[in-house]
């Protein structure tokens, strides 16, 4: 692929965010684990920077096993003396580190970001902003797209006006449950049990409860309401678990689309639904079959519609695609993931595997992707 990218003999320079403000720091450290032992380091010169839970910019180490799950711990990226900061020298993007009562010391251009931050002030459009302000190339959905895919109100309207079958749900606000919570649980026993109560702008299912009578309700929104003061309560939907990787088609093309994998929890998994622990914490917890199982003009819907939300949201980059597939038939979709899970064992990288695309080959394409696209208005 040729890219207008700035021309330079030395290894493209790739500085890998990860980390971030949001509850799922660890899910993003563990994430760039997985980017940082599979990288080709002979093609990029890479540079991890860690984000500090209170913001701080860090240089983070390059040692895979820091960032990994260890026995069930979460890795965590601390803040320290010396800042790290993108700033606009000498014609290029170039890092920069910075410590109290010392002079600045300039790292190096930086040719492309690879944003691996999940959740608010990462996933949200806000980093996403940030790198525009910059001019700076990065990886996956812009500003207005990752703003959506975050929110799962909003996602829904816009899945809704493409034509997308979307299941009830109803949103509920912060000033809402404040000023009248009997309203909301009215609403709620309108959708039928069960229900899930998800945060709005939250992933890797943190805070999400499944509620099975209405006695369980508040306490499922207590919690919720630990990671975002607005809510998406949906009603249960009886289906299978079907999900498909997208990934931006080369300069005018469509968005290519992997086969659809099915996610099934393993027997003695003690999960209700994919949860948090099921998917980084107990890794023999689940398993993905793709392509999953379903009659071939159900695959081609499946990988249609999820070209169709991919597309809807105007997102760039990658994005995972879920539905619920009814024993009817019926294609529900349940939402779309701007910066899915890229462990190498996480469902987006393992759908494309399965498809022809390897995680380093994978990695190397969202990478010229992103070199290829200008920042900006497009």
């Amino acid at each position: 692929m040729t890219t207008d990218s700035p021309a330079t003999t030395a290894p493209i320079r790739v500085a890998i965010l990860f980390g971030g403000r949001s509850s799922e720091h660890a899910v993003s450290c563990v994430t760039a684990a997985g980017v940082l032992g599979a990288i080709d380091r002979s093609k990029y010169d890479v540079v991890p920077i860690g984000i500090a839970k209170n913001g701080q910019w860090v240089l983070a180490g390059d040692d895979v096993s820091s960032w990994s799950l260890k026995g069930g711990s979460l890795p965590e990226v601390t803040a320290g003396a010396k800042s790290v900061s993108l700033e606009h020298w000498g014609g290029g993007h170039q890092l920069v580190v910075s410590e109290p009562a010392n002079v600045p010391q300039e790292l190096g251009r930086v040719d492309v970001v690879f944003p691996l931050l999940h959740g608010p002030w990462g996933e949200d459009g806000t980093i996403q902003g940030l790198l525009e302000l910059s001019d700076t190339r990065y990886v996956g959905a812009g500003v207005l797209a990752s703003a959506i895919g975050m929110d799962k109100h909003f996602m829904k309207v816009v899945f809704e006006a493409a034509g997308l079958s979307v299941g009830p749900y109803i949103a509920v606000t912060d000033r809402e449950w404040t000023v009248n919570p009997g309203r909301v649980r009215e609403r709620v026993s309108a959708l039928g049990f069960p229900v899930f109560v998800k945060p709005a702008r939250a992933g890797s299912s943190m805070g999400i409860s499944k509620v099975d009578t209405p006695e369980g309700l508040d306490a499922a929104i207590a919690e919720a309401r630990v990671h975002d003061l607005k809510l998406v309560i949906e009603a249960g939907i009886v289906g299978r678990e079907i999900e498909c990787a997208v990934l931006e088609g080369r300069g005018s093309e469509a968005p290519r689309v992997s086969q659809p994998g099915e996610v099934t929890m393993m027997d003695g998994a003690h999960h209700d639904f994919y949860d948090f622990e099921a998917k980084y914490v107990q890794g023999d917890a689940v398993n993905l079959s793709c392509p999953a199982d379903m009659p071939e003009v159900d695959i081609a819907r499946v990988r249609e519609q999820a070209a169709l939300a991919f597309d809807a949201v105007g997102a760039e980059g990658l994005s995972r695609v879920d539905f619920f597939y009814t024993a009817d038939g019926e294609l529900i979709i349940n939402e779309i993931n701007t910066m899915p899970g890229f462990t190498p064992s996480s469902m987006y990288p393992q759908m494309w595997a399965a498809s022809g695309l390897s995680y380093p080959d994978l990695i190397d394409e969202l990478l010229q992707l992103a070199l290829s696209r200008k920042t900006g208005l497009r």
